[in-house]
Formats: structure tokens, sequence, C-alpha cells
């Protein structure tokens, strides 16, 4: 006769901090549940705290053994925005996963008193829909894009928006041509060069290759290549039989080769024939030249709610990339020899997150 399972809702809920013993736990429970995304993953404690050098609180909740919650964090000190406790930074959501709003509940004060502890001056949680009603937010200004995949390429092409898919035919059987690296080599140089002609600090090396080290068995890398030369790279991820385009750089030449549209068609066209569900375009700000790209493509927005615990006297953040600091900031960066800019972008990006 087998035993009676416990009931789990009378017994406490203890609240500890992640280990290595415990990342399998972590990993099953972020797989299972149908929030947990890849930015919920366990290896990202040691991403953070390896390529960028930030202090992690990762937090699982356990009921009698058994995961039932997990939520990850990490602190960022910056000139710019302060002392944060952020989930997560240089991803595009996060938040907190549970069983039940009682341990989300439990989660959150946990966050919010290490917050305290730290004598940070915000608490900031990425989550696709609002946890609670207590915690002040702003008007989301940042979207998500994904959806599904059919299981026919064509298909997928005919549900882009014709004048997007117009553009795409035209790049197709000319001199363009994918390829998927097993390096980050071109990937390191197109990216460095085009956030610089964006006005963006670039990472840090040390931090693309931790990602690389724990993520190397999910990650796509699509080099396009116009005539011999690499013009355009594109670094995905793949979790839940999704795939999702996360960096990308190009040299210039690429815009007006239309190197980005046949990378992301050659994409979602790899995706599908792998057998993959659903393509997500990632995160961008609401009034931007990316966010509108991913709408010609026919993907909708799903805003990104920030919400915030504020120890007494402090005021939310300040983070507005339109105002006029930021962009005599993007300016300056974008005129700096590639080489300068090279340099000091490590030195800086990692309190941009």
């Amino acid at each position: 006769m087998n035993a009676a399972l416990p009931n789990l809702d009378v017994w406490p809920t203890l609240i500890e901090p992640l280990t290595p013993f415990s990342e399998g736990a972590w990993d099953r429970y972020v797989g299972a549940h149908p929030e947990g995304s890849f930015f919920h993953r366990a290896a990202w404690q040691r991403v953070l705290a390896k390529g960028a050098g930030f202090n992690t609180h990762f937090l699982i909740a356990r009921r009698c053994g058994l995961v039932v919650g997990v939520l990850p964090l990490a602190q960022v000190k910056s000139l710019l925005f302060g002392h944060a406790l952020v989930s997560l930074p240089f991803c595009v959501q996060g938040g907190v996963l549970a069983d039940d709003d009682g341990v989300a509940a439990q989660l959150m004060q946990a966050a919010a008193q290490r917050c305290e502890d730290l004598r940070a001056d915000y608490l900031e949680l990425r989550h696709s829909a609002p946890q609670t009603a207590d915690w002040p937010r702003r008007e989301p200004a940042w979207a998500l894009f994904k959806r599904e995949l059919e299981p026919d390429a064509e298909r997928n092409l005919l549900a882009i928006p014709r004048k997007q898919r117009a553009v795409i035919r035209k790049t197709l059987g000319g001199s363009l041509e994918c390829r998927e690296e097993t390096t980050l080599d071109n990937f390191l140089v197109l990216y460095a060069t085009s956030v610089r002609n964006l006005g963006t600090p670039v990472f840090p090396t040390r931090y693309f290759k931790a990602l690389y080290e724990a993520f190397a068995k999910d990650s796509w890398i699509t080099t396009v290549y116009a005539d011999g030369q690499p013009v355009s790279s594109v670094w995905s991820f793949v979790y839940k039989n999704t795939v999702m385009p996360y960096y990308a750089g190009a040299l210039p030449a690429a815009r007006e080769l239309k190197a980005f549209d046949f990378m992301y068609w050659d994409l979602m066209r790899r995706a599908c024939e792998a057998g993959l569900r659903s393509f997500d375009f990632g995160r961008s700000r609401y009034g931007t030249g990316a966010f509108s790209f991913k709408k010609n493509w026919g993907f909708e927005p799903a805003p990104v709610h920030y919400e915030y615990h504020l120890p007494a006297g402090r005021a939310l953040p300040e983070h507005n990339p339109d105002s006029r600091a930021f962009q005599m900031a993007s300016s300056v960066w974008r005129h700096l020899p590639l080489p300068l800019a090279n340099w000091l972008g490590p030195l800086v990006s990692p309190y941009l997150a």
C-alpha cells in the first residue's frame, strides 16, 4: 500500500540561497513551470558573477524539501543608476516563479529584505505580468515579441506581412549566405562594431565567454557572409522548443544588403525545420527602430512590467534613454575610434544592466 503524499500546504516554506548542490532541482523547477524562461536558469548565477563581477542572490523556496519557487537576483552598483538589486540584469525578464501567490509573496518579501540589508536604492523585478498591486511600477517601456511557428517554412514566410515578406524574398537566391559557426570570433567583432555605431558600450569579452561556457549546448551562432566576408551575426538561444535571437551585430554595409532580414528569416526557417514551436524576438523599447522592425515582421508586442520595492525615502529610478544626457553620451560614444570604444566599453557596460 502506497503511503499518502503529505499535504504541502501545511508545511512551512523555507527560503534559502541557491547552492551548486541545488542547481539541478532549480532547473527542473524552471523547466516545468509555465512561466519559467531561459533567464531563470541557475547558470545565470555563474555567468553574472564570472562575466560581470556581480554579487548574486539567487533564492530558492522549499516545502517539505520540494522546490516550490525561485527568484534569481543580482546586485548592480552604478554611478548612473545607483545601487540596485535586479532580477535580472542583462536579461529581458526574470522575476519570481512560484507554485502559488503565497510562495511568490514570501520570495518577494525575502528579496525586499535583502535589498534593505544591502542598503540598495531599490529592488527591480522584471515580470511578464504584474505580481502585486502594492509595489510601485511604471508604465511599461519595453515589450517582448514572441509568436508560434508553423510546422512548414513557407507558411511562416506567408505569415510575415507583405512588405517585409517582399524584402526577404529579394534577398533569397542572391549573394548572401548564412553559416552556422562554432566559435564566437566573427560574432564578437561584428557585435562590437555594431554597438559602437549605436552609441552603446560593448560588454566585456569575459561576459560572452562565461555565457558561452554556460549555454554552449543551447546556442546557435549564425553569421551572414557577402562575397565571402562576414557582415552580420546573431547569437541565439534555444530553450523550451523556442529559438531566441538575443545578441546581434553587423557592419554598416549590412543595412543596404538587407543582411539582418536575410539572417532572421534563415533563423526562422532553420528553427521550423528543427521542429521548434516558437520564435522569440526578444525585448525592444517602445518607439525605437528595433520595435518597429519586429512589428513589421508581424509580431505583436507584450509589455514587460518592472515592479519595485523602494526603501524608505527612495524614489523610482530614472532610466530614460531619451534624456538629453543619455543622447549626448551616446553621440560621443558613436564617434570614438573603435579600438578605444572596445577598450572603454567593458569598463562601463556592466553598470548599464
